[in-house]
């Protein structure tokens, strides 16, 4: 369990953070980007949070998801490093979870006949928010992982690809299964 007795700390002033190894480094650092745009999917999914009280199995999935989020930021925090200790990592096991959450929301929804607007319930408008970060945050660990001495888990990258696509049915879900999704009219306003 992590204590927390003091928030500020100080030693960020001078424009650098530490990672879980204790290695610091500037806070414009892919590696922080990373991490913190995980964060900010969390922060999004929260919001969700709070227009989900009706419908408990998705809520209770989001939570989850929300402690899932805490672990990769966790993994991504400490970069895998021969011959040290393991760490906290996101596992198969947690991306298996989300695919099976996915395969039950969808079962439920009706069939697609366009694309979907970010739109209908407040809790689909801000899940479709959360979608759009969780892409960012995915885009910037696949950017991470590309770097030379940079070790991201292949499970992470797989989590986020998940999460947006489990984010995408968890809007139509809020809408109803479906029945409230706003969907695009291709030159509708020409």
């Amino acid at each position: 369990m992590v204590t927390l007795n003091r928030i500020y700390t100080k030693t960020g002033d001078d424009g650098t953070t530490a990672l879980g190894s204790g290695e610091r480094r500037p806070k414009y650092d892919l590696r922080i980007e990373a991490y913190g745009t995980v964060d900010e999917t969390n922060a999004a999914i929260g919001v969700v949070r709070l227009h989900t009280s009706a419908m408990p199995e998705l809520d209770a999935m989001l939570g989850r998801i929300q402690n899932d989020l805490f672990d990769l930021g966790a993994d991504l925090a400490v970069p895998e490093c021969e011959g040290k200790a393991e760490r906290l990592r996101v596992v198969a096991s947690q991306v298996e979870r989300l695919e099976r959450d996915i395969d039950a929301l969808n079962d439920k929804l009706a069939p697609l006949t366009s694309f979907v607007l970010p739109g209908g319930t407040p809790a689909a408008a801000h899940l479709h928010v959360a979608r759009t970060i969780c892409r960012r945050a995915e885009r910037v660990m696949v950017k991470l992982a590309a770097q030379p001495g940079e070790p991201v888990s292949a499970a992470g990258i797989q989590y986020m690809n998940r999460l947006s696509d489990f984010l995408f049915v968890a809007s139509r879900a809020a809408n109803g299964n479906g029945a409230g999704d706003v969907l695009w009219v291709p030159g509708q306003n020409r």
